[in-house]
C-alpha cells in the first residue's frame, strides 16, 4: 500500500516569492510539520498551491522548505476540474464542519453557506474556522484545487439572482434545487444523466434547512430558473442531503471525464 503523501497547502503568491527555492514557513505550518508529523530536516513533503500546482520539497535545516522544482515549474500542473461544482447549503445547526470537509473531499469547487427563512442559527458563523477545515480537507484528500468557501448570505438573495461574478455561468449552467414533499419530482441522478455537455459552466445544487424551504423561497428559486429535484423517497437531514447530493454530482462528473465522448477540461 502506497504511503500517504504529506501535503502542505501554501498560497500561490508565497510559492512564487520563494527566493533560491527556499520557502519560509509560518509558525502554524512549522508546528504541523515538526510537532504533528514529526518531520526532520531532509524529510520530504509535497507543496500544493490550491490552484492546480504541486511541488516536491524537503524540510531545510533553517526550518523552511527547499523546493525541488522552480516556483514557476511545478512537478505537476493539473487543470481545473470541469464542469465546476457548487454546493450551496442552508447552514444546519449541527454538523456544518463535517459537511464542508466531506464536500471538499468529494470534489466541490465552490461552497456557499446560506441563511434560509427556516434556518435555526445558534451562533455567529465561524467562517475562518470553516475555511481552515476546507484547507485541511484539501491537503488530506490530495486534491490540487482548493474550493472557495464564500461568505454566508441570505438564501433569498442566492435563489432569486446569482451573484454578479457568477451571473454568466448561472445563466448558462445547471441550477438544481433539492426539495421534498412534492409529487412527480425528478431524481437528481435522472436530471444529471440527461444533460448535454456542460464542460465550461457551473453546476449548482442548493440544499435547504431542516424545516425545508419556505413557499416564497421555492417560488423565487423557480422564477429564477432553479430546477426542483428530489434526492430520494426518504426525508434527509440537511447535512445528509448535502453529502448525498454532492456524491451524485461528483460521480456524474467523474463518469463524464472518463467517457471518450466527453471533452477534455481546459485549464
Amino acid at each position: 500500500m502506497a504511503r500517504e503523501a504529506r501535503r502542505l497547502l501554501i498560497a500561490p503568491e508565497r510559492i512564487a516569492a520563494a527566493a533560491a527555492r527556499i520557502l519560509p514557513l509560518e509558525p502554524a505550518e512549522a508546528h504541523y510539520l515538526r510537532r504533528v508529523l514529526r518531520a526532520r530536516p531532509g524529510d520530504g513533503v509535497e507543496v500544493i498551491d490550491g490552484a492546480g500546482g504541486l511541488w516536491s520539497a524537503r524540510l531545510a535545516e533553517n526550518g523552511g522548505l527547499r523546493l525541488e522544482q522552480l516556483p514557476s515549474a511545478p512537478l505537476q500542473r493539473s487543470p481545473r476540474p470541469a464542469p465546476p461544482l457548487t454546493l450551496a447549503l442552508a447552514v444546519p445547526r449541527r454538523d456544518p464542519d463535517l459537511v464542508w470537509r466531506m464536500a471538499t473531499e468529494l470534489g466541490a469547487d465552490r461552497l456557499q453557506p446560506l441563511v434560509a427563512a427556516r434556518s435555526v442559527v445558534s451562533e455567529r458563523f465561524p467562517i475562518e474556522r470553516w475555511r481552515a477545515i476546507v484547507r485541511e480537507a484539501a491537503e488530506q484528500c490530495e486534491r490540487l484545487w482548493l474550493p472557495r468557501l464564500a461568505d454566508p448570505m441570505p438564501a433569498k438573495g442566492w435563489l432569486s439572482a446569482a451573484p454578479a461574478e457568477d451571473s454568466q455561468a448561472a445563466r448558462a449552467g445547471l441550477r438544481l434545487l433539492a426539495t421534498t414533499r412534492r409529487e412527480s419530482l425528478p431524481l437528481l441522478r435522472q436530471v444529471l444523466m440527461t444533460q448535454p455537455q456542460l464542460a465550461a459552466v457551473d453546476v449548482s445544487l442548493v440544499i435547504g434547512p431542516e424545516g425545508g424551504w419556505s413557499p416564497e423561497e421555492e417560488e423565487l428559486a423557480e422564477a429564477a430558473g432553479w430546477r426542483p429535484v428530489s434526492l430520494g423517497q426518504t426525508i434527509l437531514r440537511s447535512s445528509t442531503a448535502a453529502v448525498a447530493g454532492m456524491t451524485e454530482l461528483a460521480g456524474w462528473r467523474s463518469l463524464r471525464l472518463s467517457s471518450p465522448s466527453s471533452p477534455s477540461p481546459s485549464p
